[in-house]
């Protein structure tokens, strides 16, 4: 859970910096592949978690 939160705050750092500085464009693009990334991996760890039926 730490890694999740923490990845999501780190894009969303770069997101910001990628959107406020001019030239920075692809800041911005690395930001919402990290955070479409920490998505994907968020869900997979959710996913992973079933508890078998007693």
């Amino acid at each position: 859970m730490t890694v999740f939160l923490l990845m999501i705050i780190v894009a969303f750092v770069l997101g910001i910096i990628g959107a406020a500085a001019s030239g920075l464009g692809w800041v911005l693009a690395i930001a919402v592949i990290v955070f479409v990334a920490d998505l994907a991996y968020g869900y997979s760890r959710l996913r992973g978690r079933r508890r078998p039926v007693r």
